[in-house]
């Protein structure tokens, strides 16, 4: 699934930040990273978690500690993957979200993707739904927004 977490993530922030200095590329990163990288291992693992989300965080708060403005836009990653926590409904799992509070093995754990089937077709359409809104909302068929999106993340009302 691609559209549902890029839908829900970039209309969440807008709700609640309504910044328009956010860079949406890295929140869109943060949002896609836990199925990229737990699907290259096989399966849900640390990404799933809300370890893989804090631990991100914290890596992105010390690495820019006294460098204001790269640390603002590097926050959207760890955003990102908080968020997807919550899209993906990885909660579900006390296994893997709470780990390793609960026990270090991933040991037949799989993907919420994949736990839901046929179900992920209506939350793509969704998720397209979401984006097409998205497009309309910030005026992405204008070159210069579209340019402004690519180039530095930013959206505008």
């Amino acid at each position: 699934m691609i559209f549902w977490f890029i839908g829900t993530a970039v209309l969440s922030v807008w709700f609640v930040f309504r910044d328009s200095r956010f860079d949406h590329r890295l929140l869109i990163l943060g949002v896609l990273l836990p199925d990229v990288i737990d699907g290259i291992w096989g399966g849900a693992r640390a990404l799933h978690s809300i370890t893989g989300s804090v631990a991100i965080l914290v890596v992105v708060m010390v690495a820019t500690t006294g460098r204001k403005p790269i640390r603002r836009r590097l926050l959207a990653i760890p955003i990102g993957t908080f968020l997807h926590l919550i899209f993906d409904g990885a909660f579900s799992s006390t296994k893997v979200f709470w780990w390793p509070v609960t026990g270090v093995s991933f040991e037949g754990a799989r993907l919420p993707v994949v736990e839901r089937g046929w179900l992920n077709a209506a939350f793509e359409i969704a998720g397209l739904l979401l984006c097409a809104h998205v497009w309309r909302r910030f005026g992405l068929s204008d070159p210069a927004r579209r340019r402004d999106f690519v180039r530095g993340g930013t959206l505008h009302e």
